[in-house]
């Protein structure tokens, strides 16, 4: 094994030279090696230092502060809480971080009292969180759909580890889908609150609403006169690294040719799909792909009709009581390879169409099953009245039993 790991080396240094060796050494060996074993001796070595008044935003997936994040940091500030502030985001899981943010970041986490997270955040899972501190996920999504973390074992074949298990609360929209999250984070049911989701606060912020419509219409002033439909669809893969969408099964000839007219035709896909939507020149003031628009909710609030498929956008979508299409091409294959917490042809609130052909139906038959919208709102939140983010200062950060008013 020595000799083959040092004939590789003596190949890379004929080829690449000295330095580049030096640098693949690093990244691969050296840095490793910090980020898994000097990161955690650095978090026991400040855990000697007492907790402070301070609360850390950390986040994988977004580089600038949004989302519930926003949300609760903006509900803090109302309120005047005497806590320091610090953020920790990067866009990318993938994104490497340097060696001064990772001994920063073990700072932080081992010395403030309350750790927010919005999603999977794996540098953190080994840790063994102080007794009087606070890891908390306010996740991205509301409601329970795709099956997740722990929830998978029987697809991945992955034996249940450490990741998410260290979580001391995390929230949820409904009470009806704790046991969902329990077992996808493998924690307690007791962990997990029913406060909302704070980013669902701007659905019942009239102000907001229709700010953003403006800010909107104010850039794409064409669309006016236009009824939005936004093809808002999640990624297929494993994850971020391989995350993709079959642009092929969108056929835009026939949606142009049917819905030029009276509608135009919005793209939003996941973040983790790097690839951009395929739009022919002829048809750029019909299909408009928008994935750079990192927060979702404002081109909802523009939309009259969403298109999605197995994405959690739905159940933000559904707060408006608008019309969706599920565009469910693959529905026996990502059963198959990933499966939902309910049977979806039950669960989804909205027509199920399985090609473009009865995309274009159903828009122009307005057959959509919005009778299904009430009873979906009301199993998946427990609250309609956007005070979300209060409810979770409160009763996760506060362990109050009802908002602060």
């Amino acid at each position: 094994m020595r000799q083959s790991v040092f004939k590789r080396i003596a190949s890379l240094l004929r080829q690449q030279g000295l330095w580049a060796v030096m640098k693949i050494i690093e990244e691969r060996f050296v840095y490793r090696a910090f980020r898994s074993y000097g990161f955690r001796i650095s978090y026991a070595l400040f855990k000697i230092l007492p907790l402070r008044r301070k609360i850390l935003f950390a986040s994988d997936s977004r580089g600038q502060l949004d989302g519930n994040l926003k949300f609760v940091y903006d509900e803090l500030v109302r309120r005047g809480w005497d806590y320091t502030y610090v953020f920790a985001l990067s866009p990318s899981i993938g994104r490497r971080k340097t060696y001064r943010e990772l001994i920063r970041l073990a700072f932080h986490l081992a010395t403030s009292r309350f750790i927010l997270l919005d999603d999977f955040y794996p540098i953190v899972y080994p840790l063994k969180i102080r007794r009087k501190a606070e890891l908390i996920q306010v996740w991205h999504a509301a409601g329970a759909f795709k099956k997740f973390g722990y929830s998978r074992e029987t697809y991945t074949g992955h034996k249940r580890g450490i990741n998410h298990r260290n979580y001391t609360k995390a929230i949820v929209s409904s009470k009806n889908v704790i046991p969902y999250y329990a077992e996808g984070f493998g924690i307690a049911p007791e962990r997990i609150i029913p406060s909302g989701v704070p980013r669902t606060d701007v659905f019942f912020d009239e102000d907001y609403r229709d700010s953003a419509r403006n800010r909107f219409f104010k850039r794409y002033p064409k669309l006016m006169s236009k009824k939005i439909i936004l093809f808002a669809p999640t990624f297929r893969g494993s994850g971020e690294r391989s995350a993709y969408f079959p642009f092929e099964v969108v056929d835009v000839d026939k949606l142009y040719e049917a819905l030029r007219d009276e509608y135009a035709f919005i793209v939003k896909m996941h973040p983790f799909v790097k690839d951009t939507f395929p739009i022919p020149d002829a048809y750029r003031e019909f299909v408009l792909d928008l994935s750079c628009h990192r927060e979702v909710n404002d081109l909802l609030f523009v939309a009259d009709i969403l298109v999605t498929d197995y994405s959690s956008v739905c159940f933000e979508y559904a707060l408006l009581h608008r019309p969706m299409l599920f565009f469910a091409f693959d529905l026996e294959d990502y059963v198959a390879e990933r499966d939902f917490y309910f049977r979806y042809e039950d669960f989804v609130p909205g027509k199920i169409v399985r090609t473009t052909e009865e995309m274009v139906e159903a828009i122009k038959a307005q057959d959509f099953h919005t009778d299904m919208l009430d009873r979906f709102i009301e199993y998946f939140f427990d609250h309609v009245d956007g005070r979300a983010s209060a409810r979770f200062v409160d009763m996760v950060m506060m362990g109050k039993g009802a908002p602060h008013v």
